[in-house]
Order: structure tokens, then C-alpha cells, then sequence
């Protein structure tokens, strides 16, 4: 890279990419700090995309192709008294609801644009720039450097998740439970909630497990032969597929709800540069609704959005600017937080008054028309119109 590079991105995730990428594009100098954190262990991650973030791949040539990639027709969802949802594709007039990618392939893909993109230059440790974004997740080192506050309320459950084969075809439909089970050492159950999600491709029988249940179940199911989980599973979910095997090693990881008490500012002890956070280094979020990374591809769009719709005359470091970013994205990002949070907290509510209640709610919601077809517009991506900010 001839010029001094215009923009920093540190952290080389899919967030740190894609921004990378599209930044590219607007003849912008960029630098990517790429840290290596070699690892052993499988990656067993798939993530649910929604329309939104499939259009901005697609639009880097970087969506994966099938069997990396599954079209989701449905969603069911169950209570833990008999409440149901049912999410069709058709219902909503299109194809499909979202889609499931594996993580592993579209790194790859992301990667391999990154390499043959002159405008970004890969590196090891972080440069100067007129603009740097943090994109390192919600562990984020340079966060915790300026000094930005991360609010964090630590759920009591802990997501164990793996990848199944299972006797029967999923069909494209992603399935969720909420539910109890019993703890060792606990005497209550404890609130969980069971996610299995479609891989493999159109006709696939693999799917996807995150399943968050407390922290001492966690522990259980992670010590437990392969077999035994897999039974286990099958009766939490009912045998909805048939028998089960583990196809990938079980992993676990503690939920939170996060957010930065800030996204923006000077850069501390320099002149005319300033930072921005995005992805999981400005928000952290329950995966019930499986809208973490589209929301991180959401920070992406926005940020690139007010970077090319900027005045000529105003720099990237400018405040100002950066603030157009922070007010669009922490109104979003807020929303979403409140939703998962209030599902999570109804759910883990105990006692025959609550139980009702929330299954009262879903069938009542499964039946409200409008409202339920606004809520799953917002959770495909195609929320209203936002050219006047």
C-alpha cells in the first residue's frame, strides 16, 4: 500500500472483513490487523443470516454455496405448557426465512477476497489512522485500552453447542424449545432453551445444536459420553428427528447481554483520529433469536452507509460523522437487546402464573396477524426505510 492508510480495522472476523471489503471498494486505504489464534478444536459454528446480511454477500461474491449454506422454510418454536409458533416462509411471501451458514466456509471466502483486494493491507499489530474500528468481539483488548465502558449482565446458562446427524431429514425447518431440566447441586429446575438448526443443504439430516441451559447442567452434558448426550438430547427434543449422533466435539461458552457505553470517540493521546466499535465489540446479545452476527453485518452496512454519504469536506475522524453511526445503530441494537432479554427473563420465570401466562402469550401471538408478520419482517431483515436520517 503506497498511501497512509485512511482506515484501521482491528479484528479480521467476518465483521472485520466484510467491513474491510466494502470500505475497499470506496477507494479507501485500509488496514486489517489480523491477530493468529491458532486453535486444534473443530469450528462447530453456523449462523442464521437473515435477508439483509445475504444481500450484502452476495453483493462481495462472498455467499457460500450449498451444502455450506441452508435455506430455513420454517420455524418452530415450543413452550413449556403446550404454547406453540410456527414462522412459515410462505406465510410471509417469500422463499425463505433465512438461511444457515457455516462459519468455517464463509471465513474462507472472505479471506480469499481479502487477499486479491490491493486496497487492504493485512497486519499483525495496529497502525496509525485518521479512523480506527474495533471489530476484535466481545473479549475486545483495544476496548478495554480506550477506556470504553462494556456493561454486562451475565445470564445464568451457559450455551453448549455441537453438530448432530440425525435420522430424519430436518426439511429446512428450525426448531426451539424452551423448557426446564434439573441441575446437580440444584434442587429447582432451571430454565433452558434448545435450538436445532438445519445444515447440510436442501434434504440434509445434519443440524446445528445451541442448547443454554445453567452452568452446572452445562458441565454435565460436556462430560457425558457422546452417546449418552446424544439420548439425552433426543428426549429434550422430543424425538422430533429421530435418533441422533455427534458429528462435531461439544463446545461451551457463558451467555450475556453486553453493550458499549459508547461506540465512538478520539482516539486517546492523538491528533485527529478517532475510533468506532462494531460487531460483538460494541453489543453482546442472547442467542435465542440468532441475530448476533446479522446485527454485527447491520453496524457494517450503517458505518459504510455514512462513510460514503459523508461531505466532501469532512475527515473521517470527524466526531460528528462518527455520531450518525452511534445514534442509527444503538436504537436497533437496544431493541433487539430488550426482545431477547424479555424472553429470556419470561421463560426462566418459575410457577404455574408465569407458565401460563407466557403460553397464553405465544398462542395469542402465533394468531395476531399484523404484529406477528411485522416482528418476523424486523427478524429478516427488511425493517422500514431509513433514508431520512
Amino acid at each position: 500500500m503506497a498511501s497512509p492508510p485512511d482506515i484501521c480495522i482491528r479484528g479480521a472476523g467476518i465483521v472485520g472483513r466484510t467491513l474491510a471489503l466494502l470500505l475497499a471498494r470506496e477507494r479507501l486505504n485500509v488496514v486489517l490487523v489480523e491477530s493468529p489464534q491458532p486453535s486444534t478444536a473443530p469450528d462447530v459454528r453456523a449462523y442464521s443470516l437473515n435477508g439483509a446480511a445475504k444481500a450484502l454477500l452476495q453483493d462481495l461474491r462472498c455467499w457460500p454455496e450449498s451444502p455450506a449454506v441452508t435455506p430455513v422454510h420454517q420455524m418452530q418454536v415450543w413452550g413449556d405448557q403446550g404454547g406453540q409458533l410456527n414462522f412459515g416462509a410462505q406465510e410471509q411471501g417469500v422463499g425463505q426465512l433465512n438461511w444457515m451458514v457455516d462459519v468455517p466456509v464463509l471465513e474462507a471466502l472472505l479471506m480469499q477476497a481479502v487477499q486479491f483486494q490491493p486496497q487492504i493491507q493485512v497486519v499483525q499489530a495496529p497502525v496509525a489512522a485518521p479512523l480506527s474500528v474495533v471489530c476484535e468481539g466481545r473479549a475486545s483488548q483495544t476496548r478495554a485500552e480506550l477506556g470504553v465502558g462494556f456493561d454486562i449482565t451475565h445470564y445464568p446458562q451457559h450455551a453448549v453447542a455441537t453438530r448432530l446427524l440425525c435420522d430424519r431429514a430436518h426439511e429446512g425447518v428450525a426448531r426451539q424449545w424452551f423448557g426446564w431440566s434439573a441441575a446437580p447441586g440444584l434442587t429447582q429446575p432451571q430454565a433452558e432453551v434448545l435450538a436445532l438448526l438445519p445444515l447440510g443443504g436442501e434434504g440434509g439430516r445434519e443440524v446445528a445444536l445451541v442448547w443454554s441451559v445453567h452452568p452446572l447442567r452445562a458441565q454435565e452434558l460436556m462430560a457425558m459420553p457422546a452417546e449418552d448426550f446424544a439420548l439425552a438430547l433426543a428426549s429434550a427434543c422430543e424425538h422430533r428427528l429421530g435418533g441422533m449422533q455427534l458429528s462435531a466435539e461439544r463446545a461451551v461458552w457463558p451467555l450475556q447481554l453486553a453493550r458499549a457505553e459508547r461506540w465512538i470517540g478520539p482516539m486517546p493521546g492523538a491528533v485527529k483520529q478517532s475510533f468506532a466499535l462494531a460487531g460483538d465489540a460494541a453489543h453482546s446479545l442472547h442467542p435465542l433469536a440468532g441475530q448476533g452476527l446479522n446485527i454485527g453485518l447491520a453496524d457494517v452496512a450503517e458505518l459504510v452507509r455514512v462513510i460514503k454519504a459523508k461531505e466532501f469536506w469532512r475527515p473521517l475522524h470527524d466526531i460528528k460523522l462518527l455520531r450518525r453511526y452511534e445514534r442509527a445503530r444503538q436504537a436497533d441494537v437496544q431493541a433487539m437487546g430488550l426482545v431477547t432479554d424479555g424472553l429470556q427473563r419470561l421463560f426462566a420465570q418459575p410457577g404455574p402464573v408465569w407458565q401460563n401466562l407466557r403460553n397464553w402469550g405465544m398462542r395469542g401471538f402465533d394468531r395476531s396477524g399484523p404484529l406477528k408478520h411485522w416482528m418476523t419482517q424486523r427478524a429478516m431483515g427488511q425493517s422500514a426505510d431509513r433514508a431520512d436520517r
